[in-house]
């Protein structure tokens, strides 16, 4: 695997690096080990240079977030293979053969992640990613193991090889032809949903992404933005607007947007008296957001309308999510109807 490249985005993440980088240096083989640093100063480059010195280390001029610091990282990475690796990861023995032997071994695969559980609860999947993550008919991601905020306990029931809609960004494989050929992340995103995003145009180019439950992986989660974080909710709400306006069909996203619309209109009054009104205004920015920069999010989606198909992608939940849990109830993957 001298062809893999196992890249970590850092920023301002010494004590993460200090705990899980050793472990990944330990268990993982023949593959090179990059920490791309985004700008932090909190003296992450100081223990990299001297307390990692077989670690390799990509110096980004100023924090571009996660969209734009492994756009800026990879595009200066020769590899056959990209793991995207978050800081804030505890990898486990031989995490890293299956899911590079799965991209092997099918050439339909152009993307892969592991299972993901939970750093403080390790019976217990994980929310970026679980066992796999989908999205329903409206664009709201979810996962095999993960409905909204309802975790499901790990107990074998995920642990078949299947196809996807969307690898977690925490714990990305992907085939760096592919990254390079639909130009990585879109650096407007800056954080969150762009992996989403990129997986919903890889799966246009009619390749697959593949959940790979042989390999094991425990994410902390909310490293470099807390969930309490009013700029988190900003980031999810934009970027989910966003990404389904850009990948959406015609005319049907019009009137998925308008839905959307309303729906975060009752999420931002829910947030308001469950969290605080900074939670309320940051979805308020986030349709105003999309309102201002309409044009712009036009011109991507007829960019991409000249370059990729919209062929039907079997991984998307034809039912609405929302109503299945907020007015059936319903808190578990394998209860939703119609799943497969």
């Amino acid at each position: 695997m001298v062809d893999t490249a196992v890249v970590i985005l850092n920023f301002n993440g010494r004590e993460y690096l200090q705990k899980f980088l050793p472990l990944v240096c330990q268990r993982t083989e023949e593959a090179r080990i990059i920490v791309a640093d985004n700008a932090s100063t909190d003296q992450s480059i100081e223990l990299l240079e001297s307390d990692f010195p077989e670690v390799e280390i990509l110096r980004i001029p100023s924090n571009l977030g996660y969209s734009g610091g492994y756009n800026y990282a990879l595009s200066r990475i020769d590899a056959t293979y990209y793991i995207l690796l978050n800081s804030d990861i505890e990898v486990t023995s031989g995490w890293l053969s299956p899911l590079i032997s799965a991209l092997k071994s099918n050439p339909d695969l152009a993307a892969c992640q592991p299972k993901i559980l939970d750093y403080n609860n390790k019976d217990q999947f994980e929310y970026a990613g679980a066992a796999g993550g989908l999205i329903d008919w409206l664009g709201y991601p979810f996962c095999r193991g993960r409905i909204f905020e309802e975790l499901e306990l790990e107990n074998g029931q995920y642990d078949d090889t299947r196809d996807i809609f969307w690898a977690s960004g925490a714990c990305l494989v992907i085939r760096a032809s592919v990254f390079r050929k639909l130009d990585g992340f879109d650096n407007d995103f800056f954080a969150h949903m762009e992996e989403i995003d990129l997986c919903w145009r890889l799966q246009r180019t009619g390749q697959k992404i593949g959940y790979v439950p042989d390999s094991k992986v425990y994410h902390v989660g909310g490293g470099t933005l807390k969930k309490s974080n009013p700029g988190k909710t900003y980031l999810n709400f934009r970027n989910g607007l966003a990404m389904v306006y850009k990948n959406g069909d015609l005319p049907g996203v019009f009137m998925i947007l308008f839905l959307r619309m309303i729906l975060d209109g009752a999420a931002a009054f829910r947030l308001l008296f469950t969290h605080s009104g900074s939670h309320f205004i940051a979805v308020l920015k986030a349709h105003i957001y999309i309102y201002t920069h309409f044009g712009k999010l036009r011109k991507k989606r007829r960019s991409l309308k000249t370059r990729l198909r919209n062929s039907e992608i079997s991984t998307i939940y034809r039912k609405s999510l929302v109503w299945q849990y907020f007015v059936r109830g319903i808190k578990k993957y394998t209860d939703l109807p119609g799943i497969n």
